[in-house]
């Protein structure tokens, strides 16, 4: 069997409006800033989580702009200059530089021996100049380690460490541990804290943390070791420093030990801001919310001197760099032979050729069907002002396309359609931005949440999810006439959900994922294959044993030779504290490839992100050069959420 190749084009939540930027602020008595923040980076890409390296705003950070998460070193008024890395990690994370050496997060090495429901994240350290660059692990084998903070002298490094557990869902709260090593004995962990995580050093004593307190709101803690020359098997357990009423989180100390910086979220106030807590005198001073009132502002940082205040944010729509974002953007693969697209959209689908790809551009405001060109360099308007979808572009006539229409994530009686759209392909060569079609809808009136279509590779059949029996289960229905003529016929069935069917291009199987191994929980989903005539239904499972039942697999999608099944999972667990971030709303999801027959499992994407709706074409795509594109690209606004579960 020949190894998977193609191009992937799949969406991730929230990512393409980022726009991120590392900015500071200068502090007069640690209580107030200036009236206008400095941008330290440069406006490609996104740029975040950034340290401090020396007084004169120069910072080490990380950025996207290379397809992948890597770690980069600015100073006044020069270039990013490329820090060390990992070529073959799809991620870096947390970058500090203390003493000569680099520290971060990385996640290049896969947990032993089953690399299944366990985040990939670990410590690593390298230095920063010099012709020795080896990179050396200081996470222990089999342990999770995530937002490493290294103290004052460089002496002693802090970290939130889920262990050597496997992943238990968590992703609000990471049910870490806050754990101290020396730099020169990091296999001498000492547990701290039992509960906690973004740990940040006062000195080389004193540890902040964030974790959710008994009263249900975010606050900071500190735990105090009892000494700053040696560590402490049985430090005093750690007390709480800020006040009920407002949300903290991912602090950064001050290192006179009298205040910190936090980001808040205040009842009543829409945007993430940047606050300094006076310790001594139990009140906050606002920082961003007067420069910035309508921007997030996330995960702050401080100077050795504390004269500056970091954070990054949304670069803002009349600041000089990037303002706008492509159609596709290109990520890092770990397979040689497959290349992966970031769409800026979602429910991807090539039409036959693969010259094209039909979506759906959000699901609010630009409701419809959209289509580009392959290369990224043209957008046209299919459908517009319903709400649609999840497509599937007809094997055989290149003129068709089907989607949903009707509200997504519904119960079984909510109307959502089954749709035919038909247009003139000719016009997609032409200057025209809406593209003339004619709808019909495939399904009867009355029959309640009908989606997912897929269309048969002979382009005579439709399989798709309804709800008319009162539970969620697939059909196949005629892919002209519809269930009009009595083309309808049940393929599964039974009180679970089964949703998300994909039609294997050999017309052999339909793939879908289905919660019909636990169905009193709607919270987990395997992967299923059956026959078009209902028979051979079988499961293909990751995890082996009990572990299975934990499986969150969807959006499966078949390569062309029908050998392989794409899909996204739960199954690499989280790579970094959501609470950091803005919205995903699992972020755990990542894209994988399996054989049929259930082996060869590889993952494709590690990253902080949820990763999903993935299509597959089986040649190579090259990406348009900036000069090619024949604009309507969208503007980047800062138009992303926080994390909806933050209360």
């Amino acid at each position: 069997m020949l190894p998977p190749s193609g191009t992937i084009v799949f969406n991730t939540v929230g990512r393409p409006q980022y726009g991120f930027d590392v900015f500071s602020v200068e502090l007069n008595n640690h209580h107030h800033a200036a009236s206008a923040d400095r941008r330290l980076t440069d406006g490609i890409s996104i740029n975040y989580n950034a340290q401090f390296v020396d007084e004169n705003d120069s910072v080490v950070f990380v950025s996207e702009r290379t397809g992948s998460p890597r770690l980069y070193l600015t100073r006044p008024e020069s270039k990013p200059q490329t820090l060390p890395y990992v070529p073959s990690s799809l991620f870096h994370d947390r970058p500090i530089i203390k003493n000569g050496k680099l520290y971060f997060i990385s996640t290049h090495e896969p947990p032993e021996p089953e690399p299944v429901f366990k985040s990939w994240s670990a410590v690593y350290f390298t230095a920063v100049d010099g012709v020795d660059r080896v990179v050396t692990r200081i996470t222990p084998k089999g342990v999770v380690d995530y937002s490493p903070a290294v103290s004052l002298t460089g002496k002693f490094i802090a970290v939130a460490s889920h262990g050597s557990g496997q992943w238990r869902g968590d992703f609000r709260e990471l049910e870490t541990e806050i754990v101290v090593f020396s730099e020169s004995e990091p296999e001498n962990r000492v547990v701290v804290s039992e509960r906690g995580g973004w740990p940040t050093w006062s000195q080389d004593k004193t540890i902040f943390f964030h974790r959710i307190a008994e009263d249900g709101w975010w606050s900071i803690f500190r735990v105090d070791l009892l000494s700053d020359s040696e560590l402490s098997q049985s430090p005093d357990p750690p007390v709480r420093v800020t006040p009920a009423g407002v949300h903290c989180f991912t602090p950064a100390a001050m290192h006179d030990g009298k205040c910190i910086v936090v980001a808040t979220r205040r009842p009543g106030r829409r945007f993430r801001h940047i606050e300094i807590f006076d310790l001594e005198l139990q009140k906050f001073f606002p920082i961003t919310e007067t420069i910035n009132p309508s921007f997030h502002h996330y995960n702050p940082f401080v100077s050795r001197n504390s004269r500056y205040l970091g954070y990054h944010r949304f670069r803002g729509e009349s600041t000089q760099g990037e303002s706008t974002y492509p159609h596709l953007d290109p990520v890092q693969s770990p397979i040689q032979n497959i290349h992966l697209r970031r769409l800026n959209g979602a429910f991807p689908i090539f039409s036959p050729c693969g010259d094209f790809i039909a979506f759906n551009h959000d699901l609010d405001v630009n409701r419809g069907v959209k289509i580009i060109r392959s290369n990224g360099s043209k957008r046209w308007t299919l459908q517009k002002g319903r709400m649609c979808f999840y497509n599937s572009w007809s094997p055989t006539e290149k003129h068709v396309i089907y989607t949903s229409i009707g509200p997504i994530f519904e119960s079984v009686s909510k109307t959502v359609e089954i749709a035919r759209i038909e247009f003139e392909p000719d016009h997609l060569t032409n200057d025209l931005k809406e593209i003339p079609s004619k709808m019909k809808i495939l399904t009867k009136e009355g029959t309640g949440n009908n989606a997912f279509p897929s269309c048969s590779p002979d382009g005579k059949s439709i399989v798709f999810r309804s709800g008319r029996s009162g539970h969620k289960n697939l059909y196949i229905v005629d892919a002209v006439d519809g269930e009009f003529n009595g083309g309808l016929r049940r393929l599964t069935d039974g009180a679970w959900i089964d949703t998300m069917p994909c039609w294997s291009p050999k017309g052999d199987l339909i793939a879908f994922s289905s919660n019909m191994h636990n169905p009193g929980n709607p919270e987990v989903f395997g992967i299923y294959v059956v026959k078009p005539d209902g028979s051979g239904l079988r499961r293909i499972e990751m995890a082996k044993g009990a572990e299975a039942d934990r499986e969150r697999l969807n959006h499966v999608f078949f390569s062309r030779d029908g050998e392989w099944l794409l899909f996204t999972a739960n199954l690499g667990g989280v790579t970094a504290e959501p609470v950091s971030l803005p919205n995903q709303f699992q972020p755990y999801g990542d894209l994988y490839v399996v054989r049929v027959d259930g082996s060869g499992l590889r993952r494709l994407t590690c990253n902080a992100y949820e990763n999903g709706t993935p299509t597959w074409h089986d040649g190579v795509l090259e990406l348009c050069s900036e000069n090619e594109m024949e604009g309507d690209s969208d503007l980047l606004t800062g138009a992303f959420q926080e994390p909806l579960w933050i209360n």
